[in-house]
């Protein structure tokens, strides 16, 4: 019930940082140049949301990361500060391009969610639909905007807590004390909808 584990940031931040700031500033070589910095990260993040899917399942974590890329770069609002920021904006990519892809598919199934990706909860540990998981995070944006993105960070970016607490703006002591809540609120919401 911990969560995801803490990680510390790569030792190429800083340079994903530099390359971050060059592709906001409109410079194109400088996406071919983040991608293999970030690349790794993002597909080990994808990687994990599919460990509970069948081996024919029609979206893999290569297309994921490279769908997320796709949107990341082709943003109009791409004003990422840093490399956590950049990781904010694709926790959200990565949320949407699963959640789509889930919604599509229930939709091809005539409303039937059986067999819509399935993901591990960042606060039960045990396993849900996309949709459920995206459903439940709405709800707690109404009550809570702050809670759900702090879940969306930790969930669909991988952050841990002190770079949810910089792309937040507030003190890492804040977000541990928020995490829980915000862990306890999902898990209970969760309840009944895991598979």
């Amino acid at each position: 019930m911990g969560g995801p584990q803490e990680r510390q940031p790569p030792k190429d931040a800083a340079d994903a940082t530099v390359l971050v700031k060059r592709v906001q500033d409109g410079d194109e070589a400088a996406a071919n140049e983040l991608l293999p910095l970030v690349y790794e990260e993002l597909r080990a993040r994808a990687s994990s949301y599919f460990l509970h899917q069948p081996a024919n399942h029609t979206l893999q974590p290569t297309a994921l990361v490279h769908d997320v890329f796709v949107k990341l770069v082709r943003s109009p609002d791409n004003a990422w500060q840093n490399r956590a920021h950049f990781c904010a904006v694709a926790s959200r990519a990565m949320r949407q391009v699963l959640t789509d892809h889930a919604r599509r598919r229930a939709k091809a199934k005539h409303g039937n969610r059986q067999g819509v990706t399935q993901l591990e909860t960042p606060a039960t540990r045990s396993v849900v639909d996309v949709l459920g998981l995206d459903d439940a995070l709405r709800q707690l944006a109404d009550l809570n905007e702050r809670h759900a993105r702090l879940i969306e960070l930790r969930f669909f970016g991988g952050l841990n807590n002190s770079e949810v607490a910089e792309v937040l703006g507030v003190s890492t002591s804040t977000i541990e004390k928020e995490w829980r809540t915000a862990r306890a609120w999902l898990a209970h919401q969760l309840e009944g909808r895991s598979a």
